[in-house]
């Protein structure tokens, strides 16, 4: 999760995010040369007192500066229409989750298993342990195994909410009478916190999801006892 005076991104915790993270880093390094170049122009022309005369006006110079935007906006657009295919992507889920927004909480169903489902609240203030995150800690964390294929069905039960956890790189509406789907693999183990990013009311700055991210035989332990519970 982030911390105090960071400036960056947070550190990726699927491929996806290393792949958006290496896209703004590539468009990053384009704007900083694009910034240098037209500031170094400005200043030369701020402080030097000679005109070069082929420049007033020529064909050559007007080819330049329309073909050379042309091709860095290609420099970019293509990363671009890539990652936008990989995020799309759907590879054999081995798991499906569905996640249903409600004011102002989620509640979670594991569709591969019989009667796992839960609601799951913002802790409040005073009911935090010593080490929790005001805002972002939840009653019920949703567990998922790592190095696996996930899918998340996303959906609302009353108003357009968003389903986004950003070191997984993903975001997605939850809205009501569709069925938004998302594809991800946690490629380490820890606790990854996201929030509601729509505006979807008086408390929607309450409702954190919390994604919990197991070895496979942790979560299997966790599976039966949630469908014995």
């Amino acid at each position: 999760m982030p911390t105090w005076s960071q400036l960056g991104l947070q550190d990726s915790a699927s491929p996806l995010m290393e792949q958006l993270i290496f896209f703004h880093d590539h468009a990053m390094v384009v704007l900083i040369l694009i910034t240098t170049l037209v500031g170094y122009m400005m200043a030369t022309l701020f402080f030097n007192t000679l005109t070069n005369r082929f420049l007033l006006e020529g064909q050559t110079i007007e080819i330049i500066w329309t073909v050379l935007p042309a091709l860095i906006l290609i420099f970019i657009a293509l990363p671009s229409l890539r990652l936008l295919y990989l995020l799309d992507e759907v590879n054999n889920p081995s798991i499906t989750l569905k996640a249903i927004g409600h004011q102002w909480y989620w509640s979670y169903e594991y569709s591969d298993f019989l009667q796992v489902e839960f609601d799951s609240y913002m802790l409040p203030t005073n009911e935090l342990p010593q080490d929790g995150f005001r805002l972002l800690d939840v009653d019920n964390r949703t567990v998922l195994p790592m190095n696996t294929q996930i899918r998340v069905l996303i959906t609302a039960a009353d108003v357009i909410h968003s389903w986004t956890i950003p070191a997984l790189g993903v975001k997605a509406d939850a809205i009501p009478g569709r069925l938004n789907q998302v594809s991800f693999l946690m490629n380490r183990p820890g606790l990854f916190y996201g929030q509601c990013s729509e505006i979807c009311g008086a408390n929607h700055s309450f409702m954190p999801i919390v994604i919990e991210s197991v070895s496979v035989d942790s979560f299997l332990n966790w599976i039966s006892s949630a469908s014995e519970a």
